[in-house]
């Protein structure tokens, strides 16, 4: 089992690489970096402006100062510049170096004379300047949409958004797990079949819509108002009257899919050999049932249940977006809305970290419930 771990974790430190350098890259394109420093800067900043501002705060490979000067005096024609600076920018590899922490930080002086510093609280080195910076150090950037330290964003919208999942996962699992095995029980009943139904109709339906159906009869004027809707009170002070229209959105969505894994488990475990001798011998239904049968057909759902964190992740976009609840998925639409890189790169970190790390516990969890499952 250690080795086990330990080679899934080489695979999944590869694969946590691999996946934050595609996002850092795709969110250090030139267009990104140009609407950043025309937001940081002047919105009517020409192209040679927005290069000097790139390349004094180390987001580009460093351009002659003088070539630049000329350009933005209007020395130098448009096609001329671009033509000097297009091209795959191989600073990037370094970047990415710096944000993790595993290369010094940059130390530039700009085009306009001031001298900054990565590692820099306020971008003007001094002697108590640290030389590393990145992620790993504990420096996730600095939010230039909320201005403050996006480390500090992160956790406190972090928080936010798990207090939203302990109430969706309290309700949705063992909703899921009771439906999917009373519909198991007896394949092809009534009960089954209206349960089944229940499912799809609940996988069938996405968020924003079951959001906007129960806003609209269970939290406004035009239908029975017991609930609100808006859950941006509940950041400070959750209630169920603010706080179950999202938990219930969330839930219904992820409840349908488990149910219908649990079913399907509990179906095939149930016609099982030892099921049939069980029954020839005289065992009660309910002992075979609660015994012999439930704990193998939990084995898939378990499986099913660790993924729903990662979806979870992802749905309380939608859902945190549509309630205003200002959690970890309200942050990422603004994050990736107004360009911040640094915010954008850190709710990466955090999903990918959540990814892995519940694949990790789903297949050690697999393990020890399936007693057939042998590690090589």
């Amino acid at each position: 089992m250690g080795l086990f771990i330990l080679r899934r974790l080489g695979v999944m430190l590869l694969t946590a690489l691999c996946l934050t350098f595609i996002v850092f890259f795709l969110t250090n394109l030139y267009p990104n970096l140009e609407k950043l420093a025309k937001t940081q800067g002047n919105q009517r900043m020409s192209d040679a402006a927005v290069v000097s501002w790139l390349t004094s705060r180390g987001y580009r490979s460093e351009v002659d100062p003088a070539f630049i000067d000329a350009a933005i005096k209007g020395d130098v024609s448009n096609e001329e510049f671009n033509a000097a600076v297009d091209g795959f920018d191989f600073r990037l590899f370094r970047n990415y170096g710096e944000w993790l922490g595993v290369i010094p930080g940059y130390v530039i002086e700009g085009n306009d004379g001031e001298v900054r510093a990565r590692c820099a609280n306020h971008g003007t080195p001094d002697e108590e300047t640290a030389t590393f910076c990145g992620i790993i150090q504990g420096n996730w950037g600095f939010s230039s949409v909320f201005k403050n330290d996006v480390g500090t964003i992160i956790s406190t919208r972090l928080g936010l958004t798990g207090k939203l999942m302990f109430w969706v996962m309290v309700l949705m699992v063992p909703s899921a797990l009771i439906v999917g095995v009373l519909a198991g029980m007896r394949e092809g009943s009534r009960l089954d079949r209206s349960l089944s139904t229940f499912s799809i109709a609940s996988t069938a339906t996405p968020e924003y819509v079951s959001g906007v159906i129960f806003i609209t009869l269970l939290a406004s004027s035009a239908g029975v108002k017991w609930f609100k809707g808006t859950a941006t009170s509940a950041a400070d002070n959750a209630t169920f009257e603010n706080f179950f229209l999202p938990v219930l959105t969330i839930s219904l969505y992820g409840m349908g899919y488990i149910a219908r894994m649990t079913r399907a488990s509990m179906t095939e475990v149930m016609t099982a050999q030892y099921i049939r001798t069980a029954r020839l011998k005289g065992v009660s239904f309910r002992n075979i049932v609660v015994k012999h049968a439930l704990r193998n057909a939990l084995i898939a759902p378990f499986t099913v249940i660790m993924l729903q964190f990662p979806w979870l992740l992802n749905g309380v976009v939608i859902v945190e977006t549509l309630f205003n609840y200002k959690g970890f998925g309200w942050t990422l639409v603004q994050a990736a809305g107004n360009n911040d890189i640094d915010l954008l790169l850190a709710c990466s970190v955090v999903a990918v970290f959540v990814v892995l790390v519940t694949q990790l516990i789903s297949d050690i969890g697999y393990v020890f419930l399936n007693p057939r499952i042998r590690i090589a």
